[in-house]
């Protein structure tokens, strides 16, 4: 009930962003339900279609959490504690949100895989997809109830598990205007790369011997696309895991050879900023490679392409939710110095300086993951042509 009363007096952009979590999750439980139709009527040969349901709820997931942190009904704030508000109870306030958000995007699923297979009528399209979505078939309420309680249960925990209080940690600062305690780089880039090598390595080695497509999708079940996915997914993980180290390493890059007022302001600030935006900025890269590989795979091909309309939709969902997740990111690493650039502007600091320090930001960060996106992509599409 308090995580409803706060929903109801917080900004409409924190409110869209919501709206933004429902409409993946709407997305994605009828991701689900579409496989669950499909196992009724093709008993035993839907497990492809739920590994590849695993990829857009895992997006989900992560755009889920990155909206709970930039919550700001959530964040600790003066006089809380002495009602019983302390930081766990926060916590457990945003895993609670997160969860009828989610679920709310749940029930518009159902809703709506029910009204296209024609079991609601009085509407537009009715059974317009009966024959796609296994009309003809009865629908197991228990099976569909639990898969649509699978991406809420997974978001809520994920939120609970991220806002949870940790101890603060010594030494380090995010302030770009006092470098004399600058935080310690990231030492996940040999991991980092080490899981990428695996992953590429696995993917293969799986892909040796496939009969059939090269990368099979939905529906398509000849060849080997377990392993395939599971390659990938470790490559993500490494991208995921190198991507603080390469922030920093692109601040480190705008600093040299005696750098000017803006170049100097931009490095810091991404060193300051490389935890925080690192991550989905690495995921961003790993689904932009996947996405140069499959283009690179099956786009000149003169045959059908394997490619459907759930394909679409689940492609659609991974792309638009990394890339939003990068975004609250972003909004949330330009909240955590609003104080500093405040600073700056009191001291007398053009504005053309900050504009020109957020353009070199953007442009080292294209200079340095560009090129490595492309290579990896290039390199994943090697062992499926």
């Amino acid at each position: 009930m308090l995580a409803l009363r706060l929903a109801r007096g917080t900004h409409p952009l924190v409110l869209l962003r919501r709206l933004l979590v429902s409409a993946a999750s709407a997305g994605v439980g009828f991701l689900l339900l579409c496989t669950l139709g499909y196992a009724v009527g093709h008993p035993g040969s839907s497990v492809l279609r739920l590994l590849w349901c695993a990829v857009p709820l895992a997006a989900t997931v992560h755009f889920a959490v990155a909206v709970a942190r930039t919550d700001p009904s959530t964040r600790p704030r003066t006089g809380l504690s002495a009602v019983g508000l302390g930081p766990a109870r926060l916590a457990a306030i945003a895993a609670a949100s997160t969860a009828v958000t989610c679920t709310l995007g749940s029930a518009v699923a159902l809703l709506v895989y029910l009204h296209l297979r024609g079991d609601i009528d009085g509407l537009p399209f009715d059974g317009a997809a009966a024959g796609l979505l296994a009309a003809d078939e009865p629908m197991p309420l228990a099976g569909a109830l639990t898969l649509l309680a699978v991406l809420p249960v997974a978001a809520s925990v994920a939120a609970g598990l991220a806002l949870r209080p940790r101890p603060a940690r010594a030494g380090g600062t995010s302030d770009p205007v006092h470098p004399e305690e600058p935080a310690p780089a990231p030492g996940g880039l040999p991991w980092g790369f080490a899981l990428v090598a695996a992953g590429l390595a696995v993917e293969t080695y799986a892909s040796r011997g496939a009969q059939g497509a090269a990368f099979p999708m939905p529906g398509h079940p000849e060849g080997t696309p377990a392993g395939v996915l599971a390659g990938w997914a470790v490559t993500v993980l490494g991208l995921a895991l190198a991507g603080p180290a390469l922030v920093h390493f692109s601040g480190r890059l705008l600093q040299l050879a005696r750098p000017s007022a803006a170049r100097l302001l931009a490095g810091r600030v991404l060193m300051a900023e490389a935890r925080r935006i690192g991550r989905p900025l690495g995921v961003v890269c790993a689904v932009a490679a996947g996405a140069i590989a499959a283009a690179t795979l099956y786009g000149d091909r003169a045959g059908p392409h394997p490619f459907g309309p759930l394909t679409g939709l689940g492609a659609a969902l991974v792309m638009s939710c990394t890339v939003a997740t990068l975004l609250t990111a972003a909004l949330e690493s330009r909240h955590a110095r609003a104080h500093t650039t405040a600073a700056l502007v009191s001291i007398g600091t053009p504005m053309a300086v900050l504009r020109t320090a957020a353009f070199l930001r953007a442009a080292a960060l294209l200079a340095v993951l560009t090129p490595l996106t492309v290579l990896i992509a290039e390199v994943a599409a090697l062992p499926l042509r």
